[in-house]
C-alpha cells in the first residue's frame, strides 16, 4: 500500500482532485482517509484550509456528477458486471440501489456519508432515472457538509495528537490513517443508524 501521507505531501491539492474525484465516480480508492490526511497537513500548515476545503468539495462534486452520467449512459447491466470486478456482491448492490431509489435526493445526500453505498451512489442514482437537476443538488449539498467533515477529522486528530505523533517520526502515517479510518466509520455508521431509525420511526 502506498505511503498516503507522503503521496499528498508531495502533490498536494493535485493528490486531493484525483483520489476524490475517483472515489466519488465509483472506484475503490480511499478517498476519507486522503481528506483526513489534508485535514492533518492544514494543521500541520502543509496545506492551506479554504483551498482545501473548495478542492475538495470541487472533486467530490464533479466525481459523483461524472459517477451519474456513466450509470445513466451505460445503465445498470455495466454496473453490475464492473461491482462484480470490484467485490461487490449483487444483494449489496441491490441494498444500496434500494437506499438511493427509496430516499430519492435524500439518499443521494446521505449516501455520502455511508462507505459502500457513497462509491455506487452516483452511477446508481443515474442508472434508475432520479433526475438530473435534484441529484446535482443533493450531490453539491452533499460534498458541502462532507468534505469539512472528513477535513475537520483530520484537523482535531493533529491539532490533539500532533505533537505525539511528530515524536515518533514515521509511525505517525501509520497511526494517523487507523485512528482516521476507524474514527470516519464508526461516525458515519453511526449517522446511518441514526437515519434509518427515524426513518422507521416515521
Amino acid at each position: 500500500m502506498p505511503d498516503l501521507s507522503e503521496l499528498v505531501q508531495h502533490w498536494g491539492y493535485v493528490a486531493i482532485f484525483v483520489v476524490v474525484v475517483l472515489g466519488n465516480v465509483g472506484l475503490p480508492v480511499p478517498e476519507e482517509t486522503v481528506l483526513a490526511l489534508a485535514g492533518y497537513l492544514v494543521r500541520e500548515g502543509v496545506l492551506r484550509l479554504p483551498l482545501t476545503l473548495a478542492v475538495g468539495v470541487v472533486s467530490a462534486a464533479v466525481g459523483d456528477n461524472v459517477g451519474y452520467w456513466i450509470g445513466r449512459r451505460l445503465g445498470r447491466p455495466t454496473i453490475e458486471r464492473y461491482g462484480a470486478c470490484v467485490g461487490i456482491t449483487p444483494p449489496r448492490m441491490e441494498r444500496i440501489e434500494g437506499f438511493v431509489t427509496r430516499y430519492g435526493t435524500l439518499g443521494v445526500f446521505a449516501a455520502r456519508f455511508v462507505p459502500g453505498v457513497r462509491v455506487l451512489g452516483g452511477p446508481l442514482a443515474g442508472a434508475g432515472g432520479l433526475p438530473a437537476l435534484p441529484f446535482v443538488v443533493a450531490n453539491v449539498l452533499g460534498a458541502l457538509v462532507y468534505v469539512p467533515y472528513a477535513v475537520g477529522v483530520g484537523y482535531a486528530l493533529a491539532w490533539g495528537l500532533g505533537p505525539w505523533l511528530r515524536r515518533i517520526g514515521k509511525v505517525e502515517h501509520v497511526a494517523l490513517l487507523v485512528v482516521a479510518v476507524v474514527v470516519i466509520v464508526a461516525l458515519v455508521r453511526h449517522g446511518a443508524r441514526t437515519i434509518k431509525r427515524r426513518r422507521s420511526a416515521g
